[in-house]
């Protein structure tokens, strides 16, 4: 079987190292260190197959999978975007609701988890009771704000189309499963680094049963007490750095070495006695990583990976701090942009100074704007999305003055309101971003090509990246196949732009030459990984690193050619 997915993990260790099989059946590991390993190989719709392996030399370990005995069993493995995929959609009614499943019920959470449940419609309506009362983070505000409107409003509906999907009876979902993974696909290797559980909270070391590695558990239910694992980068030895945006004692950003997996804490202590807390990461040409801070007041952090010194800078008063879903990101001149709730500020490291630039629409009666990705441009000028709006703001670097750039509403789902939702979102007013319009886009992250004139958006809710000439503003769509939902985007040195998919345990490659997507599977359940960023080095592969906010991890994919596979088949020979 090809593309069956085949992973190893040391006993007592922290990383697990996957690839895939070639169409013969056959898989390669590139060198490990010598020890015993559990080893497991998975596909979609048949049981995990286990084993254990002594790498004192070679070692060839055969699988032999069973099919999976009902349907229910193959559709807890499945990822989130097939999950989404399934769910009923015939009637113009079905239509309305999915999409409202997509945009309302995945903002915090892969679909993939709540759907894996089966529920009457007393549960779901129970469920929706419980989601429409609480935020971004989980987190229930029942107390402090009214319920999400939109959910308010369709919850009767909502819960019958879900208990027809997944209720206790004969359900209309029509699952489709994707082909394996082959070719360039099927030739990468996956090295996924542990982040440890926090101390703290004085969990046993056996407190996670369900990291994700193992499909026929199910998506896991998360977040696991951890470090809250956001932004991560590699810096140019190759060592893994990370952000942390949930509260703890012990650490602002992470360090983990890749050899050996050790991780490393860094702390810049808040007022309250806990870290500050980072989200947003980027890595300058320089080799310096920078980020958003918050000891107090928002900032912006640095870290030469040489020396660990960290450098806090902070904007005066009277100036917004940096904040939001704070997203960091340098310019073609050496600046630092950071996204601000109101808009971006951009820094000089030379100057030690800021400049401020403000969202020119920022409250509507349908919302705020506050701000969610952020990117700056190889002339010199910065990006950031309003996500509730459907907005990007523009700073020129060289006039200091803001823009903005309108996105189109997705006329489908205009055109297929009723008379009585019309009336309703005419004064529907959002409490956060994840509560959109049923024909938002949603701006999330973004990035520009650091070599062309190019700006790529994220566009969660349209399931499209925008391309934007930052010359002259020029915009064009780009659907992702499946309507899968990105969340970040990054671009190579070859002009093809990166988006991870939080929803669908995947990351897709979008070649603007061919007009071609290629997808990279993870080998985790429930990864959602916020952000994704390259390594790219001479005569050296590219590596694409995911950090897997949910799955508590780091995942760094490296791209393998075909010489690379056919070099380990001859050593594995001799």
């Amino acid at each position: 079987m090809g593309g069956v997915t085949v992973s190893a993990k040391p006993e007592g260790g922290t990383i697990t190292t996957t690839v895939f099989t070639d169409d013969g059946g056959n898989y390669y590991f590139p060198p490990l260190p010598a020890g015993k390993y559990r080893v497991w190989a998975q596909t979609l719709s048949f049981q995990t197959a286990k084993g254990e392996v002594d790498l004192s030399a070679n070692r060839k370990h055969d699988f032999t999978l069973a099919a999976m005995a009902t349907p229910e069993q193959t559709f807890k493995q499945l990822p989130g975007n097939l999950v989404l995929a399934a769910l009923p959609e015939e009637t113009q009614d079905d239509q309305r609701m999915k999409r409202i499943v997509r945009s309302a019920c995945t903002g915090c959470h892969t679909a993939s988890y709540p759907l894996q449940h089966r529920f009457d419609q007393p549960g779901w309506h129970a469920v929706i009771e419980l989601m429409k009362n609480a935020n971004v983070y989980g987190t229930y505000v029942g107390k402090d704000r009214p319920p999400s409107g939109l959910l308010d409003f369709h919850q009767k509906e909502l819960a019958a189309y879900l208990t027809r999907a997944r209720g206790p009876g004969q359900t209309s979902m029509k699952v489709k499963l994707d082909p394996r993974p082959s070719g360039e696909s099927a030739r990468v290797v996956y090295k996924e680094y542990d982040v440890p559980l926090d101390p703290d909270a004085g969990l046993p070391p056996n407190f996670v049963q369900n990291d994700g590695s193992d499909w026929s558990l199910g998506t896991p239910s998360i977040l696991i007490p951890g470090y809250g694992v956001h932004d991560a980068w590699l810096d140019l030895t190759g060592n893994v750095w990370f952000t942390c945006n949930l509260p703890n004692r012990r650490t602002t950003i992470g360090r983990i070495d890749s050899t050996t997996g050790e991780v490393k804490l860094f702390k810049v202590s808040a007022p309250n006695g806990l870290a500050a807390q980072t989200h947003g990461m980027t890595r300058d040409p320089n080799g310096v990583l920078w980020f958003n801070i918050n000891n107090g007041r928002g900032g912006v952090g640095r870290i030469d990976p040489k020396t660990e010194k960290i450098d806090v800078f902070l904007p005066p008063t009277g100036m917004s701090p940096t904040g939001g879903a704070t997203t960091v990101d340098y310019d073609g001149k050496g600046m630092i942009w950071a996204s601000s709730p109101d808009g971006a500020l951009r820094f000089d490291p030379a100057t030690e100074r800021f400049t401020e630039y403000k969202s020119v629409t920022y409250k509507t009666a349908n919302g705020t704007g506050t701000t969610y990705g952020a990117a700056g441009d190889r002339n010199g000028n910065g990006y950031w999305a309003e996500m509730t709006l459907d907005i990007i703001g523009i700073g020129n670097g060289a006039s200091g003055k803001s823009s903005e750039i309108r996105l189109s509403p997705i006329k489908d789902e205009m055109d297929r309101l009723t008379a009585e939702e019309r009336k309703f979102y005419e004064t529907y007013n959002q409490p956060d971003f994840n509560n959109p319009l049923p024909w938002a886009q949603g701006p999330r992250r973004m990035g520009t090509d650091k070599n062309a004139d190019v700006l790529w958006v994220g566009n969660s809710w349209g399931a499209n990246l925008a391309r934007i000439d930052t010359r002259t503003h020029e915009m064009t769509y780009v659907p992702l196949p499946g309507a899968q939902q990105p969340y970040h985007v990054t671009v190579d040195k070859n002009h093809n732009a990166w988006t991870n998919l939080w929803g669908a345990d995947r990351v897709i490659r979008y070649n603007p030459d061919t007009a071609t997507w290629t997808a990279f599977d993870l080998p985790t359940r429930g990864a959602e990984p916020r952000y994704v960023s390259l390594l790219e080095r001479d005569g050296q592969a590219t590596q694409v690193v995911l950090p897997y906010f949910r799955g508590r991890k780091v995942a760094v994919m490296t791209l393998r050619s075909e010489g690379d596979l056919q070099a380990l088949k001859a050593q594995a020979e001799r």
